[in-house]
């Protein structure tokens, strides 16, 4: 069995006594909770305030006379005015915060016979938000005896039968919701209306999320925000991994994924855990899932369904017990039908899914948003930046114009913030910065539509500087060709004609498929736009 934490306060009234035998006649909630043979308390956390320290002191002595298996956790906590409901909660909200609750290990019970009824109802809030990972204990004297122990019973919360008191956490979900968008006041109603959705399902299911958008729209981010949400709710014990499947190639993809025994190939020289064991009780985060090769979608499908995996050159499973979200700038819907992801797989991810809009589809919230990276940028820098009126005026109707087209998404957005900001030693962004700004954001989206090969409606502007010149052309010279076939296999034909006589099998369209990754694109991508047969 689990070890037993109790919580509770000092009963100023109900807990003191006068000293000496006559004591043990009285019902003393504190003291009774330790003289049950049918309640193990391993350690007591009991809160007083300053003024009744003694009385806490007397009270942990005659509690460990009883139950000397008993720890006593004196915990001090003063309040202004103990009828202050606002004071309470939030003074017992920072106090459970900070308190490293392990429910892996221990079992909790939340006393709610002693303290004020203020202080007892904030007990009863935030252990039914969970912020207090455990149960209500209630104890009571037994009538008609004599009997210093009293009697107890436990409550275990289930709100669905108490739909007038649900109606007071109507707070507790909004903070919910504001802490998923990093606190940024958003304004797009359809945003919100998703994200106080994605805050129910995160905190009331453990099923996979999928998470699809454009890049640069804030998947990442978001999927991180949901694990700490979980945490903070004691829903989720482990570690938040995130892995960019479109950086796993080859026979590496697995070993990272899974882990490998040692000598299972050559360079194993010792046993690797893998990225899904690093998971363990905790959130796997796959960006970029439609990446991922047909055995790795596989394996990761059983080890979302049973919990388990084989490593690379292991006889011995292993196990993991994680909750995925899974992020993807590709309609996987188009993926399964060309071929390229497996329909059982995304059968399972689809129960979740949440489409992420790009920033040009949000215009009426780049305002807040450059309120957060500059928040973003005092924090990194130690340096506070603000807009002059009239430079914030200008840049905010640039923004959100027809003109400002935001490939990046939110990307773009923070690199022309923090541009802006550290642009501006004063610490004042004026009206020179921003035209300068506005002119520099113009000069780059306006070159990559000159270009002229497409790949600007296809590759965001930091993938396509990174791009070498010989890729661009090699790559625009594929892309054409694949909007110019009627198949992803016409097209492999057609591109690899020539060395098709020198080989004895092939799969020119597994070939072109693997091309167009190196990219982070695939087929449906690169065919929806563009002239067709």
């Amino acid at each position: 069995m689990k070890p037993v934490t109790v919580i509770g306060f000092l009963g100023s009234t109900l807990d003191a006594s006068k000293f000496g035998p006559s004591r043990w006649n009285k019902w003393r909630p504190t003291v009774g909770l330790a003289m049950h043979e049918d309640l193990r308390v391993d350690r007591l956390l009991l809160i007083h305030g300053s003024q009744h320290r003694r009385l806490a002191e007397y009270v942990a002595e005659d509690v460990v006379s009883v139950s000397p298996e008993t720890r006593v956790d004196l915990r001090v906590l003063d309040f202004r005015d103990p009828w202050n409901f606002e004071e309470v909660y939030g003074k017992l909200l920072d106090f459970a915060r900070a308190e490293p609750f392990d429910p892996e290990a221990e079992d909790y019970l939340v006393h709610i016979t002693t303290g004020t009824h203020v202080a007892q109802i904030c007990l009863f809030l935030l252990t039914e938000a969970r912020y207090l990972p455990g149960r209500l204990l209630q104890t009571q004297p037994e009538r008609g005896t004599l009997n210093p122990a009293g009697t107890w019973n436990t409550i275990d919360l289930d709100l669905s039968r108490y739909d007038s008191i649900a109606t007071r956490f109507a707070v507790a979900a909004q903070e919910g919701t504001s802490f998923l968008k990093s606190g940024i006041e958003t304004r797009n109603p359809a945003f919100n209306r998703m994200i106080d959705e994605i805050e129910r399902v995160a905190l009331r299911s453990k099923a996979p999320i999928l998470l699809t958008g454009p890049t640069g729209a804030g998947k990442s981010q978001l999927a991180r925000r949901i694990y700490e949400l979980k945490r903070l709710k004691h829903q989720i014990a482990g570690s938040f991994v995130e892995v960019n499947c479109a950086t796993l190639k080859g026979d590496g993809a697995m070993s990272a994924l899974f882990g490998h025994r040692k000598g299972a190939f050559t360079g194993a020289v010792a046993d690797r855990p893998g990225l899904l064991r690093a998971a363990d009780k905790g959130m796997l985060f796959l960006d970029e899932i439609g990446e991922l090769g047909s055995d790795e979608q596989a394996m990761i499908l059983r080890a979302i369904e049973d919990k388990r995996f084989l490593p690379v050159g292991s006889d011995k499973e292993a196990a993991s017990d994680f909750q995925l979200i899974a992020g993807t700038n590709r309609d996987l819907g188009h993926a399964v039908a060309a071929g390229g992801f497996r329909d059982d797989l995304y059968a399972r991810l689809n129960l979740w899914t949440f489409q992420l809009p790009g920033l040009a589809e949000r215009r009426e919230d780049i305002e807040p948003n450059i309120d957060y990276e500059l928040d973003r940028y005092a924090q990194r820098e130690g340096d506070r930046v603000s807009f002059n009126k009239e430079a914030r005026q200008r840049y905010l109707a640039f923004a959100a114009s027809p003109d400002a087209r935001w490939p990046g998404n939110f990307r773009d957005l923070a690199a022309s913030v923090t541009r802006m900001a550290t642009l501006s030693p004063k610490g004042r962004i004026d009206t020179d910065c921003v035209d300068a700004e506005v002119g520099r954001l113009k000069r780059l989206w306006s070159g990559q539509r000159d270009e002229g090969d497409g790949l600007a409606d296809l590759l965001d502007p930091t993938r396509l500087a990174e791009l070498d010149s010989f890729d661009r052309v090699q790559l625009a010279a594929v892309v054409q060709i694949c909007r110019r076939s009627r198949s992803l296999s016409e097209a492999g034909r057609t591109l690899f004609a020539a060395s098709l006589a020198r080989r004895t099998s092939a799969n020119d369209a597994d070939r072109l498929r693997k091309y167009l990754a190196r990219f982070e694109l695939d087929w449906p991508a690169v065919t929806a736009r563009g002239p067709r047969p």
